[in-house]
């Protein structure tokens, strides 16, 4: 019984901080509209600084995850060492430099040390990561590398290989605004990164 009223609690208090957030967020967005020279009470804009921050909540939600729940315990001992791939992980993010949105696709592979992870756990693995302020160029290193480190901390794998190809629209919007730019990055830990061999069928194998 302790331990149900322990999780209403906890449920109710995590409630009350996302509508707190979400007030915050709503008079955020009044200020933001009000600078750029438009009138938030207008017709067409009355309902938008609600709107814009149930999105922002629901666009950083991976903030509230952690990777034991991510996982749930899918975690299976098996005698398997073959590579497992798991590849077009499409995901979503916001540039912490511009806020604006990039996407693209996460590329997964790792060879199991007598441990293998549930497949949608790797797709549920990027999103918890890819729903958080991340970044262009080096900084989509580190989506790369939190993916790669997440799976390693899980199962620890022989190996773990992570490529992400993602087009940011802070590079299509503004700057340089190049629509056809790509940016792809890599992780390579273990015999990943160790034999050549292994990198080699694992690009082979997804076809970059």
């Amino acid at each position: 019984m302790q331990m149900q009223d322990d999780k209403c609690n906890g449920v109710v208090q995590h409630s009350s901080v996302l509508a707190l957030q979400h007030e915050n967020l709503c008079q955020a967005y009044e200020t933001i509209i009000r600078h750029c020279g438009d009138d938030y009470r207008r017709p067409g804009l009355i309902k938008t600084p609600e709107r814009a921050a149930q999105a922002l909540l629901f666009f950083t939600k991976g903030y509230e995850d952690n990777l034991d729940d991510v996982i749930n315990g899918a975690v299976f001992y098996e005698d398997h060492d073959d590579m497992v791939i798991v590849k077009d992980i499409e995901f979503h993010s916001l540039c912490e430099h511009h806020l604006v949105p990039f996407s693209g696709k996460a590329h997964i592979g790792y060879i199991p040390n007598k441990k293998i992870l549930g497949l949608s756990k790797i797709a549920r693995i990027t999103e918890m990561f890819s729903r958080r302020l991340q970044g262009t160029n080096l900084v989509q290193e580190r989506l790369t590398k939190q993916i790669a480190g997440a799976l390693t901390k899980a199962i620890q794998p022989t190996g773990v290989g992570v490529i992400i190809e993602a087009c940011h629209m802070c590079m299509v919007m503004r700057g340089v605004q190049k629509i056809n730019a790509v940016t792809v990055t890599s992780s390579m830990m273990g015999v990943f990164r160790e034999d050549q061999k292994t990198r080699e069928e694992f690009l082979k194998l997804i076809k970059i």
